[in-house]
């Protein structure tokens, strides 16, 4: 599966939308303490952000993406593997950066993405 993901995830990187170049830049330059991939494989998908050290996933949607099925699958699979997933509009990225800049360091700093929880999952608000 992943050597079928391959070409398409390199695909991804080298032809990325307006948002996700806006997004990459930001999340490249403002020093985070941690480390980004972008289009990277996971499983059986391909993830717009990723930071494995924090099992933080973001992904930056256009209107196709409104709740469809396969998204909520995708997602549901990603929660399983113990992955958080943040999830911002095109337009957030364009007209409001610096807020989507500072609830991805807000998710960062939070306790539910760097400690293990112990007898049950954690509750993500």
């Amino acid at each position: 599966m992943r050597k079928a993901l391959t070409p398409v995830a390199r695909k991804l990187r080298n032809d990325p939308t307006e948002a996700e170049k806006h997004l990459w830049c930001v999340l490249r330059s403002r020093n985070l303490g941690v480390k980004f991939r972008r289009q990277a494989i996971i499983g059986p998908y391909i993830v717009d952000f990723v930071c494995f050290e924090r099992k933080l996933v973001i992904e930056v949607d256009g209107g196709q993406h409104d709740q469809s099925w396969r998204d909520i699958l995708r997602d549901e699979w990603l929660r399983g593997q113990g992955f958080e997933i943040l999830r911002f509009w095109n337009n957030d990225v364009f007209a409001n950066l610096e807020g989507v800049f500072q609830e991805i360091e807000e998710r960062l700093k939070s306790p539910s993405l760097s400690l293990p929880t112990r007898g049950r999952e954690a509750q993500c608000s």
